[in-house]
């Protein structure tokens, strides 16, 4: 990417605080997770009497973000940077920063020293602080907050208290690519669909750390007028919808759906899916079928936010479950989402052994199995079909509260 110094421009968010970071367009995978919009990079500049860099960006977007600094201040001001996670969407211009701006320090976690050192040979000192820690810009004051395996150990959060802005890491953030900076631009439809999704893929295996983190900002008694998160728009004038979106989603309360995960050879299992959805249905349940056909591993995940029961079917090919069936279930078990209900199902045409292989995968999964899996032989019967039905007015049943 050639330098290109006049081209991008910094968006304002308060008279001290801009947005320098970059947006891709066109990423669509995220260690397998599926986005459809894309993304953004962000780092933000303060223009305090130390002039701070917090985060940089993916490294092929270095002269972007150099170029919007430059709309701002001459980048050889930059004093501090700031490097909240050393993951390299964040620090992967760190490098050509230290070489070309020589910044006075660079400032991480404790931990993040560790892993910037294991990440680039810096080849120069990097600052530690700890939680709590406090930095002086001479004019104005950083505060930083420890967010361990939010999502990374080294994961940290940094607050301006003169413009009450949390700069917060991958916390409240999105996947999403848009030429508006600030949420209050963007659909709200929008904000919830990719919101979530990204909660779901990124954040939910750490869903009582946020309730802990939320817990632990609440006591801390700051004021926080604008969030500015390490991805998507940044939360300006109603920070709370985020917040309160992200202490529902970690707190997980089942709510009466049932997600019904599924591949077929010859449409069997298909049919059963589709039995056991009509059983939820009839018992005043929600119904969500899922066939991985058409279905991404990363929707599958999404669904799992509130969701009270999940069931997943697969005929036996080679003595084990279709591929797609083992994709997600691999996924899935490494996301932790606390589904409180289960079951299994297939076809087979002589062993049937991936129902079984399902189960155990759903009992290390926490899942509870409400009955055991439901098998047949080839073509699904009425017989089969009705037990199908059954299955769901079970799965109903528990789902909605109404099983004794």
């Amino acid at each position: 990417m050639g330098r290109m110094s006049d081209s991008f421009s910094a968006a304002r968010i308060t008279d001290r605080v801009y947005w320098v970071g970059a947006i891709d367009w066109e990423l669509r995978d995220f260690h397998g997770y599926s986005m459809q919009r894309g993304s953004t990079y962000n780092a933000y500049l303060v223009l305090a009497d130390k002039v701070t860099l917090i985060d940089t960006v993916k490294a092929p977007f270095f002269d972007q973000m150099l170029s919007r600094i430059a709309s701002v201040v001459d980048p050889s001001r930059i004093a501090y940077v700031v490097a909240n996670h050393a993951e390299m969407d964040h620090s992967g211009a760190l490098p050509r920063v230290i070489e070309s701006l020589k910044p006075e320090k660079v400032i991480a976690s404790n931990a993040g020293v560790k892993t910037l050192a294991g990440h680039f040979r810096l080849g120069r000192e990097v600052t530690g602080v700890k939680d709590g820690a406090s930095l002086s810009l001479g004019n104005a004051t950083l505060s930083f907050v420890a967010a361990p395996m939010l999502h990374w150990p080294e994961s940290m959060l940094t607050y301006l208290a003169e413009d009450r802005l949390l700069f917060s890491n991958d916390a409240f953030g999105m996947h999403l690519a848009s030429s508006q900076r600030f949420a209050e631009e963007i659909p709200e439809w929008i904000l919830d669909y990719e919101g979530s999704r990204y909660f779901a893929n990124i954040l939910l295996p750490y869903s009582a750390l946020i309730t802990k983190l939320l817990d632990k900002v609440g006591k801390l008694g700051i004021a926080i007028d604008t969030i500015a998160p390490s991805h998507g728009p940044i939360w300006r004038k109603d920070p709370s919808w985020i917040v309160n979106r992200y202490a529902r989603w970690a707190a997980g309360p089942p709510r009466d759906k049932a997600v019904i995960v599924y591949d077929t050879m010859w449409h069997s299992t298909e049919l059963m899916a589709r039995a056991i959805a009509d059983g939820v249905a009839a018992a005043g349940a929600t119904a969500v079928v899922m066939p991985l056909k058409g279905s991404h591993r990363s929707d599958v995940a999404q669904e799992m936010l509130g969701a009270g029961a999940l069931l997943v079917g697969s005929p036996t090919l080679n003595n084990g479950m279709l591929p797609a069936v083992a994709d997600v279930l691999t996924y899935l078990k490494g996301l932790k989402p606390r589904v409180p209900f289960g079951a299994a199902f297939g076809s087979y045409g002589w062993s049937g052994e991936a129902p079984a292989q399902i189960e155990e995968v759903l009992d290390t999964m926490g899942v509870q199995l409400l009955r055991e899996a439901v098998k047949v032989r080839y073509v699904p019967d009425e017989e089969t079909l009705s037990q199908c039905f059954a299955l769901g007015g079970l799965v109903a049943a528990r789902v909605t509260g109404q099983a004794g």
